[in-house]
């Protein structure tokens, strides 16, 4: 398999990873183009090593950590889209948070993409989560027809400290709860069992209000294409507790930033 075609394969992981960091499909899919016209430009940044995703993500990580707006003076970043070069970049702790527990990278690996050393990277993912834990505790509807993974979702998420309004199969059944007490966040399978599609229960939900919602499914190369509106937070299955945590984290975190925006904007 061709170099090109190993970018190719890592690409949908590379969206996931990028628009968790930024909270937006725009601004995420933003800093992917980025790191693929790099690629083109400097093909020799590929290749320094055998793992060509983590050599693919470690030149996202050169270019995320290289803007001005993240306390760096790189003048040759102001050619990207004002949104990417206006947003609000994430710390390191969260970007080795996120590296380990959503894309399942190694240690090492992790080390190896951020610059740092393995011991830097246990640090920065022990400071993430003790940051990230604090202050977001919410209620939560979980929409999955599968009862033993909606079972482990649901001790999951109580284990983190939120509390779950309730199990919903179906579209009809997520509706139903939702009206009856809103949640915080929505966790949402996408293929349901009675045919119906969660994509389609969350969009009923939100003509109502707003809330964050992370899908989960057993194809998310399906959903990370970048040729449509898509999901900002999403979830492969079979997926890791510490995987759940994490986009859980994310979700909320900029949920949070987003209302502290406004509040200061009408202050």
């Amino acid at each position: 398999m061709s170099t090109a075609q190993l970018v190719v394969q890592h690409l949908p992981y590379l969206r996931r990873y990028a628009r968790a960091l930024t909270g937006s499909q725009v601004a995420g899919d933003a800093y992917v183009a980025a790191t693929l016209e790099t690629l083109v430009n400097e093909p020799e940044t590929l290749g320094r090593s055998t793992n060509v995703k983590a050599d693919l993500f470690r030149v996202f990580t050169r270019i995320w950590n290289s803007l001005s707006v993240n306390g760096q003076t790189d003048q040759t970043q102001h050619d990207l889209p004002a949104e990417v070069r206006l947003g609000q970049i994430t710390p390191l702790p969260r970007q080795a948070f996120l590296l380990s527990c959503l894309e399942g990278f190694s240690e090492e690996d992790a080390a190896t993409i951020l610059g740092v050393d393995v011991s830097e990277v246990r640090d920065l993912v022990d400071e993430a989560g003790r940051e990230l834990a604090a202050d977001m505790a919410t209620e939560i509807l979980i929409i999955e027809d599968e009862p033993l993974i909606a079972m482990d979702l649901e001790a999951l998420v109580e284990g983190l400290g939120h509390n779950v309004t309730g199990v919903a199969r179906t579209r009809t059944e997520a509706v139903k709860l939702a009206s009856t007490k809103r949640p915080g966040l929505i966790l949402a399978d996408i293929q349901l069992a009675d045919g119906s599609s969660g994509l389609d229960a969350v969009n009923d939900l939100l003509k109502s209000f707003e809330v964050p919602v992370i899908f989960i499914t057993a194809y998310p190369e399906r959903f990370l294409t970048g040729e449509r509106p898509e999901p900002a937070f999403l979830i492969a299955k079979p997926f890791q507790p510490a995987n759940v945590s994490a986009v859980i984290s994310q979700a909320l975190f900029f949920q949070q930033s987003a209302r502290r925006r406004e509040a200061r904007a009408s202050a």
